[in-house]
This record gives structure tokens, sequence and C-alpha cells, in this order.
């Protein structure tokens, strides 16, 4: 197990240090059958504590740096992903939370559109994992991934947050995509494509989705102002 040089006296008598992590939802294919699934990038550390362990990416706050910018920076770093869409999530400040010191992480929250995510850089390093099927993280990660989800899952319900996984435009059978991987149930597509074509917000344009082999779908774009809600606002 790692332990640090410093003795316990020392450690209660440092300033705790801040961090920034980053957790970053996007929809990928699950496998064989092509159903989509809320899927995140983690870090693979190469330092103690928890060598060899993945985490989420992040890293040390320094002094001339806003929260968003720190959070936006590891990211950039990390893998490559500059998200259009960050927004604070949390803060962590359990006693226990690093074996060497005492640790603050100011958690941030990315939700990215597939475009996007396809321009993340992935290695040895750097790779994407089913949000709902990780084994055991370094730190408390664990416990910030469901906490993450369990915030998407309940803005589900009452905010436009789905359409930060979509591209601008989209179609009906895609925004059902993005509800069934983050509340992971299936959805009565009869009924889910009336709810949404009641939506003032969700405008039919007159394009059509190509490519298919049936006829094509049409394509719609959401007119509302998306967002996590007033009550998750970034702060500087």
């Amino acid at each position: 197990m790692y332990t640090s040089s410093a003795n316990v006296a020392e450690r209660r008598l440092a300033p705790p240090s801040l961090a920034i992590s980053t957790v970053i939802f996007a929809l990928r294919s699950d496998g064989p059958s092509g159903r989509k699934a809320l899927w995140l990038p983690l870090v693979r550390r190469i330092r103690e504590p928890y060598k060899g362990l993945w985490a989420l990416p992040g890293g040390p706050l320094v002094h001339d740096e806003s929260l968003q910018d720190a959070a936006a920076r590891n990211l950039r770093d990390t893998t490559g992903l500059a998200p259009e869409y960050l927004e604070q999530l949390y803060a962590f400040g359990g006693l226990h939370r690093s074996p060497t010191q005492r640790v603050v992480s100011i958690v941030y929250w990315a939700l990215v559109q597939p475009t996007e995510a396809a321009l993340a850089d992935e290695s040895e390093n750097v790779r994407w994992f089913h949000a709902d099927r990780l084994d055991e993280l370094a730190f408390d990660h664990n416990a910030i991934v469901d906490y993450a989800l369990w915030r998407l899952r309940n803005k589900m319900a009452y905010s436009s947050i789905a359409y930060h996984l979509l591209g601008e435009f989209f179609t009906l059978a895609q925004v059902r995509e993005v509800y069934e991987a983050v509340l992971d149930c299936r959805l009565d597509p009869a009924n889910f494509r009336r709810q949404l074509k009641a939506t003032p917000e969700i405008e039919a344009t007159g394009e059509y989705l190509q490519g298919g082999k049936h006829r094509p779908p049409r394509l719609y774009r959401f007119t509302g102002a998306p967002g996590l809600g007033p009550d998750n606002r970034s702060t500087p």
C-alpha cells in the first residue's frame, strides 16, 4: 500500500490541495447490438498514489486560472477535447480521498456530441469506458461518476440537457436513443414520438437524413436554450 513520506502531524498541518476533475459523457455504440450507451474517457495514472488505476481527467488548480479555464485546460491536455458545454457539478472534499494529503476537487462535467467525441485522443493511457460498467477507479472517482450519472438522469426529466449529446440537426429516433442511453431503459417509440412532436422547442426542418435503406427520416432542431438549469451555473 502506498504511504506518504510525510508523517501524520505534517499532513494534518498542511493546507488542503485544490484540484479540478471532469466527467465527460458522450453517446457511443454499445458493442455489436449498435445500441447507444453513455461512455466517458478515463486517464491511467502513471504515478503513485493509485499507480496503474484509471481516473477522471484532471489535475491541480494553479494560481492564475479560473476554475472553468483549469477544467478546460486539463481536458485539452489529457484528451484533446474542447467541449462546447462545460458545467460545474460539485465539490468533493472527503477527509480520506487521498492517502498522501487532503485534496478538495472541484468537479466539472461535459456533454459532448458524437462528432466531438470522435476527436478525442486515445492511447495506452487514455481510453473510453462504458459509464455503467466501471471497475475500481483511483481515489473516490467511482462515487463521482455515480453522482454525475444520478444528476444527469434526474435532469433528463425537466431540462433540455439531452440536446447537448446531439448535433444541431437530429431525427426523433436519435433523441429517443439519447433518453434510452441515459436512463438505461427502453421507451415506447410511438408515445415518445408524440410527446416530442408536441414540444414547442422541437422544430421540423425541410431536410431529411440520407444514407439509409428505408424512407429517410425528417431532421429536426431544438430552438430553445439547452442547459442544465439555473441551479447549476458555472462558477468562475
